[in-house]
């Protein structure tokens, strides 16, 4: 079971409630969670909210560390698999697209030997000339990638120039090359929102993280690490960073997070609303009714009644 969708639309508090009820265990498919010390600007579940589910893929990477989606893939099976072992259903959340993808598109990402010397020289292009003039050039290489990618997203900028760079060949030829009937049958789900409606709780979600004390984690994390050369892009760290360097004010800041965060949510929409096996929830509805759609449309109450009646 899987559950996608954008940023703030209650993902988590829906999936630890089905959990609850059949006996299941997460897997976490976002790109930011896998990060140790990065706790608030992710909005990773805290052991209170866990409420004694099992997590994966949570607290598994040092933010000083690079980590491939293919990384992502083979960790992400081997707890699913591992789930399955132990007799319980395993629930697989995040809005993270590349990693739900991989997943149920079953694609193969080569291991690809990155120059550093090339990784070193975009980033002093960036600098020098502007992101705008790498994105047009990842544009004219992989139009239907960039379609995906935010023009302010560095990292998966730079990410299409380095593949094509290394490989000659652009990422979607690879993942086009690459995919393969997948391992597992996935039910996906999403929940959704009225626009309006969903800008507002991430606004919410933003003040509360503030509150929370998100620029106090961003200050501990790079008094502790030296490098970040990914997790420091997250949205959400990259604008406390550049508070505390003072480039923009506190007030700039937080604006500048909530207005990033709804148009990340918005291209989250995007990519899963192209994926047509999604079957979307109502986030309207309370958590209890959305759970009795869904397993009774996996046929859980079936299954339960079948296996009672093979026990007698």
């Amino acid at each position: 079971m899987l559950f996608v969708g954008p940023t703030a639309s209650g993902k988590t508090s829906l999936s630890i409630e089905l959990a609850k009820k059949i006996n299941g265990e997460i897997v976490s498919s976002d790109s930011m969670q896998i990060y140790e010390d990065m706790n608030i600007g992710t909005a990773k579940p805290t052991e209170e909210e866990m409420q004694g589910i099992k997590h994966y893929m949570i607290d598994c990477v040092s933010p000083s560390k690079r980590y491939s989606v293919a990384e992502y893939k083979e960790e992400a099976k081997k707890a699913i698999r591992e789930i399955i072992k132990k007799g319980k259903t395993p629930i697989i959340v995040g809005g993270t697209g590349l990693y739900v993808d991989s997943l149920i598109y079953e694609i193969e990402y080569p291991k690809i030997e990155f120059d550093e010397k090339y990784r070193e020289e975009l980033e002093n292009r960036v600098k020098n000339e502007g992101l705008e003039k790498l994105y047009n050039e990842a544009l004219k290489i992989d139009s239907q990638a960039m379609q995906k990618i935010s023009k302010n997203d560095k990292k998966r900028i730079l990410r299409i120039l380095e593949i094509y760079h290394a490989t000659g060949k652009t990422k979607t030829q690879q993942e086009a090359e690459s995919r393969k009937d997948p391992e597992f049958d996935y039910y996906v789900y999403a929940i959704d929102w009225e626009r309006e409606e969903l800008y507002k709780r991430i606004n919410k979600r933003v003040d509360i993280m503030i509150n929370q004390g998100l620029i106090e984690e961003v200050e501990g994390i790079l008094k502790k690490y030296k490098e970040f050369p990914t997790a420091m892009q997250g949205l959400g760290y990259k604008e406390v960073v550049e508070y505390l360097e003072n480039k923009i004010t506190k007030e700039e800041m937080i604006e500048k997070i909530k207005t990033q965060t709804r148009r990340y949510a918005k291209r989250q929409l995007t990519w899963f609303r192209k994926n047509k096996q999604t079957i979307w929830l109502d986030g309207t509805k309370d958590l209890q009714n959305n759970i009795d759609i869904i397993l009774e449309g996996v046929g859980w109450s079936q299954k339960n009644k079948t296996k009672k009646e093979n026990s007698n």
